[in-house]
């Protein structure tokens, strides 16, 4: 159960497959939380789901801090073991306690201090807005915790155990999913919480998986070895973190910029309209938990070949992602645009509900289709430790093409044009990528050759 994959010599697709399927598995359980998250407080009102949807990017910003923390923390640590630098990356693991602790902490403080005002930036409408207070007051407590869990997840993944990763992942998602209907409508001996029991079930599952992730860090067998001098902080490694992370960080927070202009744009057409965005962003965000597995798996596969100088290898194991990604892409859209009528029923049957979300599920779909390569070269980039590049991507699809696009549309083609923005902007960057892709290729070739040279 316990045992190391070696990133440098295993055969590459069955490699890809043992990297990915941890991932792939661990991201499909959070999605599916969230999609039962949806489902019961659907089940409350169109409201509820509703205010779920107004602070899910401040739970975006806590991911982006830990995800983008993490990619650094892995990318480095992935070279470093490839480079046979294994202190390094044993130092980088010591930094995330210190690092979680600090970004937690400061998270919960300034949500304290501002809740209304946070909430209504982020597109909450007075109808709403109680009901968004009282879940963002309890959730803010676990930014912590989930902050923690993401960066050592991605520290599991560089030393070549994705399994362990994996069972952080569907600890939180399960603890979730089963304390969830007990804690929002009250059933056995526990009180009838509505929106706040949701956020109380994360709160208890984010702070189990915490412990999971210290006590698989500290495993004897582990390589990083932990030690309390590696804990305090190390601006030469906290550098070396950011100078990938920093950049993943800011493209997750643009992310969250994205849902907040959503919002506020949806905000015109009702609450039903927003709850319709929460069921697209939930149902997409199934099949893309497969696709970026599928990335978190091929990144230390890249970081360790590049730091071993196995360019070969690395393309190999590029190109064999991209089709896995792909073909999975392909599947899933075709399946989401026949049953979408199905897919909303699931989570409810409200005919104003139900008729905003069916046509809207059928057009946000199609961004599976470019966006399934575009992650697979920028899990590629950041496996490189070309953060940077990673991050003007994100800016261009996000500010330059996604943002305009919601504004205009929405305002000469209504709500269809609201859903029809983000496809959009993901067919023009995925050419964007494509272009950086195939430089950084070229440039495998040529170290390739000069390796070959006696």
């Amino acid at each position: 159960m316990l045992k190391r994959v070696d990133l440098g010599k295993e055969a590459i697709l069955p490699l890809i497959l043992k990297m990915s399927w941890p991932s792939i598995v661990a991201m499909i359980a959070m999605s599916v939380y969230n999609f039962i998250d949806s489902f019961w407080l659907a089940r409350l009102s169109p409201q509820a789901l509703a205010a779920l949807t107004v602070c899910f990017p401040v739970q975006m910003i806590f991911a982006a801090i830990g995800v983008g923390t993490g990619v650094g923390a892995g990318s480095f640590s992935a070279r470093m073991f490839g480079s046979g630098k294994n202190m390094k990356a044993q130092q980088a693991a010591g930094q995330i306690f210190f690092l979680s602790l600090t970004f937690g902490l400061t998270i919960i403080v300034c949500v304290l201090l501002f809740p209304d005002h946070i909430l209504r930036l982020f597109g909450a409408t007075k109808e709403i807005l109680p009901l968004c207070r009282k879940y963002l007051l309890i959730i803010i407590f676990s930014s912590p915790f989930l902050i923690f869990s993401m960066m050592s997840n991605n520290l599991l993944r560089a030393e070549g155990r994705p399994l362990l990763s994996m069972y952080v992942v569907l600890t939180a998602s399960i603890t979730s999913a089963v304390l969830d209907p007990f804690l929002i409508f009250g059933f056995w001996i526990f009180p009838q919480m509505g929106i706040k029991g949701a956020a109380v079930a994360s709160l208890c599952a984010q702070f189990i998986s915490f412990l999971f992730s210290v006590n698989f860090l500290c495993l004897k067998s582990s390589k990083y070895e932990l030690s309390r001098k590696y804990f305090r902080p190390n601006l030469s490694i906290i550098n070396s973190i950011f100078s990938t992370g920093f950049p993943s960080i800011i493209s997750h927070l643009i992310i969250s910029l994205v849902l907040i202009v959503y919002n506020h744009v949806l905000a015109q057409y009702g609450s039903p309209a927003i709850a319709a965005l929460g069921i697209c962003f939930r149902v997409n965000g199934l099949v893309m938990m497969i696709l970026f597995g599928i990335g978190f798996g091929l990144m230390p596969i890249v970081g360790y070949s590049h730091g071993a100088g196995l360019y070969q290898r690395l393309r190999q194991a590029v190109f064999a992602a991209i089709k896995a990604s792909v073909s999975v892409a392909v599947f899933s859209t075709i399946i989401l645009t026949i049953f979408a009528d199905f897919i909303v029923a699931v989570f409810s049957n409200d005919p104003v509900l139900t008729a905003i979300a069916v046509p809207a599920l059928r057009i946000y779909v199609l961004l599976l289709l470019f966006l399934a390569p575009t992650l697979v070269f920028i899990n590629m980039f950041l496996g490189l430790g070309k953060g940077a590049l990673t991050m003007f991507i994100f800016l261009f699809r996000d500010t330059v093409l996604l943002i305009p696009l919601l504004l205009f549309l929405s305002r000469f083609a209504g709500i269809t044009g609201v859903w029809m923005a983000m496809p959009i902007a993901n067919f023009f960057t995925f050419f964007l990528t494509f272009y950086y892709a195939r430089r950084e290729i070229k440039k495998f070739k040529s170290w390739e050759r000069n390796r070959q040279i006696p």
